[in-house]
């Protein structure tokens, strides 16, 4: 019944290749998952969009990630808009702002981000965004740039309740990563207890982020098994109803078949 909403495949993180790793997720209960195409170029894109028509059980997201802004062309832009299109792409991202490292400069971050937006509004799919210490500009940029249209998803979740709040009513779902299982993660765990049923998802970021009792470890898909059972816990319901509830708030957020 589980669904990683959110994963790398790239064969740069995985030596021996999507396939072995999806086939052990699916061994450990995850029945579906959305592979994420991002980098310094359009190669893991294409990569996840191509992996996605191959197995039925894939969907892809392409995008560019807030490090990489700075490499980004007119010509890039202008393939991940045709990518974006394809009937096995469901979503752009993961895209957003990250003022943690700045490896690419802020206004540059802030262009990228806006390009994006409007290509995930006239593609009419939803958005998977990143945001790591840049709250406040994340959601005025969505805001400003009309993301609610298509709404999406506030990947690997890592904001207090007041910023959920507010991406919620911005029509934007909310996905934990394994983080919401360290001991540290208090703020996010209040998050993963309360947030509405009907608007969180679970997911890896692998092959980064593994739950505990894997952390420090590569992560991989198999892992949100660990994640989903720490929230239903979390929240004082069973594991099986978080499950299937996660599978189905990401089927209707991101218009997965099933």
């Amino acid at each position: 019944m589980l669904i990683d909403s959110h994963c790398h495949l790239d064969p740069a993180y995985f030596k021996e290749g999507a396939d072995a790793v999806l086939d052990r997720a699916r061994e450990a209960g995850v029945s579906a998952f959305v592979v994420i195409g991002v980098g310094e170029d359009l190669g893991p894109a294409r990569f996840a969009a191509d992996l996605a028509t191959r197995r039925p059980d894939v969907s892809a997201a392409v995008g560019v990630h807030p490090h990489d802004a700075s490499h980004v062309t007119d010509a890039m832009l202008t393939e991940l808009t045709e990518l974006a299109a394809r009937p096995e792409v469901v979503a752009v991202g993961e895209i957003g702002l990250d003022y943690h490292y700045m490896r690419s400069p802020r206004d540059v971050q802030h262009r990228v981000f806006r390009d994006l937006i409007q290509i995930a509004r006239r593609v009419k799919k939803p958005i998977v965004i990143h945001t790591r210490e840049a709250p406040e500009d994340t959601l005025a940029l969505l805001e400003q740039e009309g993301a609610s249209e298509v709404g999406g998803i506030i990947h690997c979740f890592s904001e207090d309740r007041p910023f959920a709040e507010r991406a919620l009513a911005l029509d934007f779902d909310l996905s934990f990563s394994g983080i919401v299982t360290f001991r540290t993660a208090k703020a996010i765990q209040e998050v993963a207890a309360w947030a509405p049923p009907d608007r969180i998802l679970v997911e890896t970021d692998s092959p980064y982020l593994a739950p505990i009792p894997f952390r420090g470890k590569r992560c991989e898909p198999a892992h949100v098994a660990h994640t989903a059972r720490f929230i239903a816990d979390l929240r004082g319901e069973s594991f099986e109803a978080v499950a299937a509830r996660t599978a189905e708030n990401t089927r209707r957020r991101l218009h997965l078949p099933g």
